[in-house]
This record gives C-alpha cells, structure tokens and sequence, in this order.
C-alpha cells in the first residue's frame, strides 16, 4: 500500500493565482511513488478563492477544504491544514507558486530516506526586492543571537513533516502566538534541508505589510528568547558604570556636576528611552501571555469539503 502524502496550501484572497496553481501542481502530484490529498485552507478570503475552491472540492475527491469563518492568519491556517491531513507526511506551502512543486519530488525522497523534518531553503527570492531580502537575513542573525536555538537561515513556510512530528505539532505546541517554522525546527528528529529558487508570485501581491512583518518578528523572539526581559539587568549595571564613572570625574578634577544643562538633559532622555524601551519590552510579553491565558481558540472552522467527520480536529 503507497504513502501518502498531505499537501496544506494556506489560501488568502488568491482567486487569480489558484486555478493556475492546481493546474501546475496536479502532474507533480500525479507523477509521485506516494498517493496524495490536495488540503486547501481558506483563511476567510473575501474575493472568490473558496468559490473555486469548492468546485475543484466537487470535481477531484483528492482536493480537500478547510474554510475558516474569518481571516485568522498565515500560521493559523498552516495549523489547521496539519490538524485536519490525514497523510503519512505533510508538506506546507503557499498557492502563489512561489515555492515551487516541482520541488515534491526531490521532499518525497527525502521521506523516503527516513528523515522527519525536510526545510526548504531560499536560495534567491528577486521579487521580494532589496529592502526584504536584507530584513529576512538580519532576522535570522538577531533571533539565532538572542535565542538558545539555532534557525536555518532564510528556511521558510514552505517544509515537510512527518507523522510522528506533526503528532508532536497537534498535542504539544498549541500556543496563540507561533511561529510555526521555528517550531518545526525546534521539535527534534532528523533533519535535513533542500535549496530551491523562489518563483516570482503568479498573481496578486504580498499579503504581509511591513507593519505585519515587524510584529510578527517581535512576536517571534518573544516566543523563543528571554533575553529581552534580562535587559533591565544590562540597563542598571550600564546606568551604575556612568555613575561611578562620574563621580570619579568630580573627585579627581575636584569639580561639581558638569555646568550647564545640555549634560543633564541628554543623561535624562538617555536614562528614560532605556526605561520606555524595557516597559515596552515587559508590557509584550505580558500580552503574549494575555493572549494565553485568554485560550481562544487558533482557528474556527465554518465549512469542510471533502473532510471526513472523524478527522476533525482540536481547533484548541
């Protein structure tokens, strides 16, 4: 009896690029050792991507759909796709064909070897531009900085997982803040990464803003970092280091406090920015544990298409 392999495509307002991407990806799928469901998450599109959706559902028994009853993001999505596969790996990737299908190949031999998680790694993305591409490398070197964890550089949403591991993904790892590649990476098994060549997007644009992406880079090191707590620490012995420094100025040159209020007041905006800045620090961590206590739920799911009953998982 084959495999089979689970494909979790998050969908978001990609009623352009979708009947393409099925188009590219069905002989792919076809061509594989391994027997294969097509999941479709729609992540509360509002043009008319789960219309398409249900009638590839209605036409092909293979093709399957998640429909959420609003827009509750990327990763939530991805989760629900995991939650609801039924194969014997799973692979998550995007429907702009900008991670490539021709890529499932060379994932099911990696499988086939015995490896449980497979990252896939960017080797080149031109349509993000300049400005993204320079962000996306400084947030791997700050967070592999900050956190006891080490990522893989420019690995993306795009990954393969195991059973055994997206068990691991189901019961274990249900915060409401996540960052779910970074918990692929952090589960353990035997690893292995693939390069690819992202595609310039089909259709459409980015769906995250800059605004978007900041938060969800904080969201990120606050999941797998305390340092930033331990700053108030770093601030008081720094704050400590100037004062003892300026009280062996005034001793040595046998002078008051430096005339003048230029001093003074550049010492105070100082002293209050490093105090904002870790207020700020301590009130996000206090909201990701908000959210926790909080336990609404990651997804809720309005409709499926092709899903059976008993395969209805936690959305918890």
């Amino acid at each position: 009896m084959k495999n089979t392999l689970s494909i979790v495509v998050s969908v978001y307002n990609e009623e352009q690029a979708l009947p393409l991407f099925y188009e590219t990806i069905k002989p792919v799928l076809s061509g594989l050792d391994w027997d294969y469901e097509l999941l479709f998450v729609n992540d509360g599109s509002r043009d008319g991507s789960l219309h398409i959706l249900q009638q590839l559902a209605a036409s092909d028994r293979k093709t399957k759909l998640v429909s959420f009853s609003r827009n509750f993001g990327h990763e939530a999505a991805m989760i629900a796709g995991i939650d609801h596969a039924e194969g014997d790996a799973i692979v998550c990737m995007d429907a702009d064909l900008q991670h490539p299908p021709e890529c499932l190949p060379k994932i099911v031999e990696k499988l086939d070897e015995g490896y449980g998680i497979i990252s896939m790694v960017r080797t080149q993305n031109a349509s993000a531009g300049m400005v993204k591409n320079i962000t996306s490398a400084a947030f791997y070197q700050l967070i592999n900085m900050l956190s006891d964890m080490k990522f893989e550089a420019n690995a993306s949403d795009f990954f393969a997982i195991s059973r055994q591991a997206a068990e691991v993904l189901k019961k274990n790892y249900r915060e409401k803040v996540r960052f779910l590649r970074g918990y692929v990476q952090n589960i353990g098994f035997k690893r292995t990464t693939i390069s690819y060549e992202a595609n310039n997007r089909i259709a459409g644009e980015s769906k995250y803003s800059i605004r978007k992406l900041f938060a969800f880079s904080m969201n990120t090191i606050m999941c797998f970092s305390n340092l930033p707590l331990k700053l108030g620490i770093y601030a008081g012995m720094l704050a400590a280091m100037m004062g003892v420094a300026m009280m062996v100025y005034t001793l040595f040159t046998r002078q008051g406090a430096p005339s003048g209020y230029a001093t003074i007041v550049i010492l105070n905006c100082f002293m209050f920015a490093v105090l904002f800045l870790i207020v700020g620090i301590i009130g996000e961590y206090i909201a990701i544990l908000f959210s926790e206590l909080k336990d609404r739920p990651i997804y809720i799911v309005e409709k499926t298409e092709n899903v059976t009953d008993q395969n209805l998982r936690s959305k918890f």
